[in-house]
């Protein structure tokens, strides 16, 4: 799968910050079932690296590591299984080491320089990041106007109710969301119902 095919996947992409008491095998389960097979686990806690080999076996599960900061975490991501690499931000040694393994990028973005970094780079697809405090809306629909061929996955700060917004820019492929899990809840009907109403957001 290409970067782009993996962001036309569903309209969300859960962005999961695993804890130790989250089952992450349950949780994959959890949100495959409801229709979102795109997860992208962030290396933010020890257990994110164990977290994204086990839900590699969740059956229709398209799993990637976030939050891949150098070329030391990318070669412990692909080791682990990652399907896809997600940064947040762009730097060209970490940007050449992912295209030399042929693993599926979606660097961070924030300004018209970066977009344009990655353009040399033969980018077109970039995660919007940090996305509400970057200048929300208007700041990437600004942004989308002179590079035509790029396409983004809005992420930070984006909510369940804001969501269908960021999807009607047409250069939005996707956006990330952490309002899956919430801390302290139990079971995972929750997470289920939130998936639920996601994938029925317009794109």
């Amino acid at each position: 799968m290409t970067i782009d095919d993996i962001m036309r996947t569903s309209p969300v992409i859960p962005v999961l910050v695993l804890e130790d008491d989250c089952d992450p095998v349950e949780l994959a389960e959890t949100l495959v079932g409801a229709g979102l097979r795109v997860l992208e686990v962030t290396l933010r806690t020890p257990n994110a690296l164990d977290a994204i080999r086990a839900m590699k076996g969740v059956e229709g599960a398209i799993v990637g590591a976030g939050t891949v900061l150098n070329e030391v975490q990318l070669a412990q991501a692909i080791d682990a299984g990652s399907e896809f690499i997600v940064s947040p931000g762009l730097t060209n040694p970490l940007a050449l080491a992912v295209r030399d393994s042929g693993v599926p990028y979606l660097p961070g973005v924030s300004t018209a320089a970066d977009i344009m970094r990655g353009l040399d780079l033969g980018l077109t697809r970039f995660k919007f990041f940090p996305a509400e405090a970057s200048g929300g809306i208007p700041a990437l629909k600004a942004l989308s106007a002179p590079f035509g061929e790029a396409r983004f996955c809005p992420t930070g700060g984006i909510r369940a109710d804001t969501a269908a917004a960021w999807l009607a820019i047409p250069s939005v492929l996707c956006v990330g969301g952490t309002w899956f899990v919430r801390a302290g809840e139990r079971g995972m009907s929750g997470v289920a119902e939130r998936a639920k109403l996601a994938v029925q957001l317009d794109r």
